[in-house]
């Protein structure tokens, strides 16, 4: 992942109405903290930001021209418009080179299973422990050729080097079972009346 620079400015005004001011001179409000500094409230510029995230993802590393000076920030919590989909509010990790993070990284399911299987993903993110400035886009699974009564857990996937699992290594990812044929569909569907005339 490479690092990305912004341009910060230090925010003095605060509350909904000062937000309010920030996004409409088309900037975002953020928070910066970590390593027991106090945090420091931030306006990034609105349209690079939302750039970087598209580009780079929900973990990408900054770094931060503010006030003369460079900040390595991670990107911990992008807060979206849930109607207008803008960015309302960002919250930014002060992360220095070689240091280890937790974050949440997308997962990406690949390949066809054996067929007459149906798959199911009960994860679609990963908790791992990466270095801030070697944080993985995506982990990629493959499922080709997996054949129906396969269990894959988060301990069974491969991360890339430097890489840890930080969540539950038995929590399941993803299960791939034999699909119901068309007769037991039917059957099922057959049954569905009949208990409701039961019951009735």
């Amino acid at each position: 992942m490479s690092e990305v620079r912004l341009a910060a400015e230090q925010r003095t005004e605060f509350g909904k109405g000062a937000a309010r001011r920030t996004r409409r001179a088309g900037k975002i409000p953020a928070v910066l903290y970590g390593h027991g500094s106090d945090p420091k409230h931030l306006a990034l510029p609105a349209l690079e930001f939302a750039r970087v995230v598209r580009e780079h993802g929900q973990n990408a590393v900054l770094t931060l021209a503010l006030d003369g000076a460079s900040e390595l920030a991670l990107t911990k919590t992008v807060t979206t418009h849930p109607i207008k989909n803008y960015i309302e509010h960002v919250d930014l990790l002060l992360v220095q080179r070689g240091e280890k993070v937790t974050v949440e990284v997308p997962l990406v399911i690949s390949g066809e299973p054996a067929s007459g299987t149906l798959v199911t993903q009960d994860l679609s993110t990963i908790t791992i422990e990466a270095d801030a400035l070697n944080i993985p886009d995506q982990i990629e699974l493959s499922i080709a050729g997996v054949a129906a009564g396969t269990q894959i857990h988060a301990s069974d996937l491969t991360l890339p080097e430097g890489a840890t699992l930080a969540g539950d290594a038995d929590a399941l990812v993803v299960a791939v079972n034999e699909a119901p044929s068309a007769a037991q569909l039917e059957g099922d569907e057959a049954a569905a009346p009949a208990e409701a005339t039961e019951e009735s």
